[in-house]
């Protein structure tokens, strides 16, 4: 079995001390560096090729919402874990749309925590479909308007049957669910899931269901949001 490689960053050594050896223990996880801000996460990325990057967002020198906006640009882009102290904060939402995977808070207990490197390693998001709707419920304000009106222009170059996916990703359905609820199979989905990446241009499903949250299809009762237009 291959170690996840996980890179650390946070600008309290004492953090950083206390996440490398709670996760550093398990067989499956490799710490590969630490960095203090967002300027050494960018050089201990392009050293040692972590999978993953634990991020704190508040740092000086480079902070983690402009560091994971670099990251994810990156052709080998590593996964992004964002490190917070808040549920609901306009820089978690905005790490998000950067392309991080999910976040997790700093008070989150070590062994999910070792969960969320886990599964943001083998693809999957590690936000809740509620947890992300209380996000965006969070940051909706003054620039909803502008925001739904792009997203939905974005929205426009899906097919019907990508959008109808592109809905059921966002309202937090895994693919064997969607492929029930719109009678396809599971690689069909998985198909559906990838086209929808590649013509929005978006790193993973959490990006999809934000867009599809900005579009308000969410908002929809599901026979309208899913009917092609």
């Amino acid at each position: 079995m291959t170690a996840i490689r996980l890179l650390l960053v946070d600008d309290d050594p004492l953090v950083r001390a206390g996440l490398s050896f709670m996760l550093g223990g398990a067989d499956d996880v490799e710490i590969v560096g630490e960095a203090a801000d967002g300027a050494e996460a960018e050089a201990m990325v392009e050293r040692v090729r972590p999978d993953v990057v634990l991020m704190d967002i508040r740092m000086p020198v480079v902070d983690g919402l402009t560091a994971t906006e670099r990251l994810r640009a990156r052709a080998d882009a590593p996964q992004v874990v964002v490190l917070t102290t808040f549920h609901a904060d306009e820089q978690v939402l905005r790490a998000l749309r950067a392309g991080a995977a999910g976040f997790v808070l700093k008070d989150t207990p070590p062994a999910e925590i070792l969960d969320a490197v886990r599964k943001v390693a083998a693809g999957d998001p590690v936000l809740s479909p509620a947890v992300t709707r209380q996000l965006m419920a969070h940051a909706a304000g003054t620039a909803a308007d502008t925001r739904r009106t792009r997203a939905r222009q974005r929205i426009a170059v899906l097919g019907e049957r990508e959008r109808d996916v592109a809905v059921a990703v966002g309202r937090g359905l895994s693919n064997a669910e969607i492929a029930a609820r719109l009678f396809m199979s599971v690689p069909t989905v998985k198909t559906h899931v990838s086209r929808v990446l590649a013509k929005l241009d978006l790193n993973n499903r959490v990006q999809i269901a934000l867009l599809a949250y900005d579009a308000g299809l969410l908002d929809l009762p599901e026979e309208d949001a899913t009917a092609g237009h």
